[in-house]
């Protein structure tokens, strides 16, 4: 698994032509035939579906997102030939999981507590009055706990939680479940300007989550703990997290180059977190880039400021000794 976007195929449309307008890596032809292949998908399920934009619904007001599914599709290398085996695949797991028993009823609890992980997603797309639990990380992220299924990943919500023995009980098992994961992908990053960072990949949908264990990730990854420092951090989508170490002045190149990875990764994915770079220390998050109409800046606060002066002043330090 590359982190480095490979060749489309010779099946899509260059991006000379008009573009779709919710889906910008779709052209209007793209996004049209895209949507005419979810609906048939659907109506072979005997579900006619209305579709709009960004979504399809059915008769019983049920909403269907088709950002992930779009992302998908854009994301496989084959082209567009493949596109009707991958929407079909989708929406027949996903009527499955809506219209079949839920986990929750037919699974054994001992079954349920291994399947249980921490989910880092965009607080924007939570229901709050079902979600009351979920944990701030940062501004615009937060934490809820999910089931990972066999078809399917199932947020849990307030309601659910009791049965399985209350959040604090959930959480903990939920972490110690995380920090059994394998790492199934890295590449370290080296540029000659001097930016160094490393990416984990893999298919797991909680890949991003180990952010939560970032420092036992990184002393598993690189063979070194983290610092007191911390480390500079990106969740683009959720099969991806990228990290720098902050042990000397490689930071302040690395800086915008992780800023501009994480924005980049964000912007077509599939499982979008966040398109931010953050300084992880102690466990806390903190923002250091914004995203205004596609300019990307990197602001640091005092607190960062001062742990940048401290490194170029050893840096120069060492130059003159």
């Amino acid at each position: 698994m590359g982190i480095f976007r490979r060749n489309r195929g010779r099946q899509r449309d260059g991006r000379e032509v008009p573009r779709d307008d919710a889906f910008e890596f779709f052209s209007v032809h793209e996004g049209a035939l895209f949507r005419r292949t979810v609906r048939e998908a659907f109506a072979e399920h005997g579900l006619e579906v209305t579709l709009y934009a960004q979504h399809a619904a059915d008769n019983t007001g049920r909403q269907f997102g088709l950002g992930n599914l779009a992302a998908t599709c854009h994301h496989d290398d084959r082209g567009r030939r493949l596109w009707p085996q991958l929407i079909r695949r989708h929406i027949s797991v996903l009527l499955r999981t809506l219209d079949g028993p839920s986990a929750l009823d037919t699974m054994p609890a001992e079954q349920l507590l291994r399947r249980v992980y921490p989910r880092i997603v965009d607080s924007d797309l939570l229901d709050r009055g079902h979600f009351g639990y979920a944990r701030p990380l940062t501004p615009g992220l937060c934490e809820v706990l999910a089931l990972d299924l066999p078809d399917s990943v199932m947020l849990l919500n307030d309601e659910s939680l009791e049965p399985l023995g209350g959040v604090h009980a959930l959480r903990a098992q939920a972490v110690r479940n995380l920090r059994s994961l394998p790492v199934e992908g890295h590449e370290a990053v080296e540029q000659d300007d001097g930016q160094r960072f490393h990416v984990v990949m893999g298919d797991s949908f909680f890949t991003a989550s180990r952010v939560l264990v970032l420092d036992e990730l990184v002393q598993q990854v690189t063979g070194r703990p983290l610092g007191p420092d911390g480390a500079l951090v990106a969740m683009p989508f959720r099969h991806q997290l990228v990290f720098h170490p902050i042990e000397d002045i490689s930071v302040i190149a690395s800086l915008g180059g992780i800023a501009r990875y994480a924005a980049a990764g964000h912007e077509d994915a599939v499982g979008p977190v966040s398109p931010h770079l953050f300084w992880w220390r102690a466990g806390e998050l903190v923002q250091l880039s914004e995203l205004d109409e596609g300019t990307l800046t990197v602001t640091v606060g005092a607190d960062f400021q001062d742990v940048l002066e401290r490194l170029a002043e050893q840096a120069e330090g060492g130059r003159e000794g």
